[in-house]
């Protein structure tokens, strides 16, 4: 992180506070050196916030209510984005449909943030092309090719 990324972090906090969001937590430098904010979160946010419809590559997240799950995956997947999701619950069968509705590169379901060198990463519509770990990310290293070559006089044809 440079002092680029950490001014625009805190632009994305002050913008997030003028358009009317709750700061529940956070929202200011931590420390005196270096480039770190406070793990942020903002309540009563809307949907068109400009935090809500960014990516913000910083400690800073919306909480937004929802009565259905219908609706919360409608909320994930109104977005341009589709990096990374998380889901938090207990119904092992419920956590599989909402990871299968949400276009998302990654889900992480009951954990965050969590990699495997096997797992394949990266995101979906504007959040990345291609995929990084796994054997997935060996295909931004290969060309397929055919070579055919005609056998004369086998016995097999």
């Amino acid at each position: 992180v440079d002092v680029k990324q950490f001014e625009k972090i805190l632009s994305y906090i002050e913008h997030g506070k003028r358009e009317g969001a709750t700061l529940l937590t956070g929202g200011e430098r931590l420390g005196t050196e270096g480039y770190y904010i406070q793990p942020t979160i903002f309540t009563n946010v809307k949907e068109d916030n400009f935090i809500v419809k960014d990516e913000i590559f910083g400690p800073v997240m919306t909480l937004m209510k929802f009565k259905t799950v219908e609706e919360a995956i409608k909320r994930a997947n109104d977005t341009r984005y589709g990096l990374a999701a998380g889901i938090l619950t207990k119904n092992i069968d419920l956590a599989n449909t909402v990871s299968r509705s949400i276009r998302a590169g990654v889900i992480w379901i009951n954990c965050y943030f969590a990699f495997d060198n096997d797992c394949p990463y990266g995101g979906y519509k504007i959040s990345g092309f291609g995929r990084d770990l796994g054997l997935d990310a060996l295909h931004k290293y290969l060309h397929v090719k055919s070579v055919v070559t005609p056998i004369y006089d086998s016995p097999w044809l």
